[in-house]
């Protein structure tokens, strides 16, 4: 059984009333996957700081906060529940550059084409990966983000799904994208530290004191190691790993980075 058939366990992760029962139930703060910590080289290297950006799937997550304070200046967030938009709308009401509405990325039609030069997606494929209907699903997802998308802009989606199970869906002539795939182990301590380049150096500290705490036995990565995150993966003309490509750990997320081509 592939990760994320496994994944996918009991719950329809693609159902409004799953999320809305789950952001009742549990009101802290969750990022899934990745924090903005280990994604912010990614984020500032393909979206610019400029680009209204659309988070899709934005939960209760601290990622647009963090990216608004590393100087983003518009970010749309969505999510298919209602409990988790009201709940991030009254949190950052005083912070003009998040705005929040309650949406299907399935349609999306309240925004009109070319909208954002940025669009960012932590595990929301996945989810309707494991709905009902998961490839008419994910077909409506992916349509609509490639509509929105600016020429130029980036569509980033982090996920679990290694390329044999992405590909079909993201290789799609009609969406025009260059594809670069990028592969990031789950917790990232190397990445934590870029943290200090926005907030206190102290605070970047128990960043990863904490993230150290979280994975007994981790050690920290060397500076070529480190650099390696940055470094595109080679893929084959089919859009898959090659034979010979080896995993280093195999808890990593895929970042898959989507440029629309200028027509």
């Amino acid at each position: 059984m592939s990760r994320e058939a496994s994944s996918c366990n009991t719950y329809n992760y693609g159902d409004a009333l799953y999320w809305d029962t789950r952001y009742i139930q549990e009101v802290e703060a969750f990022d899934w996957y990745q924090r903005y910590t280990s994604l912010r080289p990614f984020v500032r290297k393909y979206i610019t700081a400029t680009s209204p950006v659309l988070m899709v799937g934005c939960g209760n997550a601290l990622m647009s906060e963090d990216m608004v304070k590393d100087g983003y200046e518009e970010i749309m967030n969505i999510d298919i529940s209602t409990v988790a938009i009201d709940m991030m709308s009254k949190k950052h009401e005083y912070i003009p550059q998040l705005k929040y509405k309650q949406m299907d990325v399935r349609d999306m039609s309240f925004f009109p084409d070319d909208s954002f030069g940025g669009i960012i997606d932590k595990g929301t494929l996945d989810s309707l990966m494991c709905g009902a209907d998961a490839p008419l699903s994910a077909s409506q997802m992916l349509s609509e983000v490639s509509r929105l998308l600016k020429p130029g802009g980036t569509y980033l989606l982090i996920t679990y799904g290694d390329p044999t199970v992405r590909m079909l869906h993201l290789r799609r002539p009609v969406y025009n994208w260059d594809i670069q795939l990028y592969i990031l182990r789950k917790f990232s301590l190397a990445s934590s530290l870029h943290f200090s380049m926005f907030t206190s150096p102290r605070k970047a500290c128990l960043v990863s004191l904490i993230m150290l705490a979280a994975r007994p036995g981790f050690t920290v990565s060397s500076s070529s190691s480190m650099e390696s995150n940055l470094e595109p993966i080679p893929i084959t003309k089919e859009g898959l790993l090659p034979p010979q490509h080896v995993m280093e750990d195999p808890d990593s997320h895929f970042i898959y980075v989507c440029k629309k081509n200028r027509i």
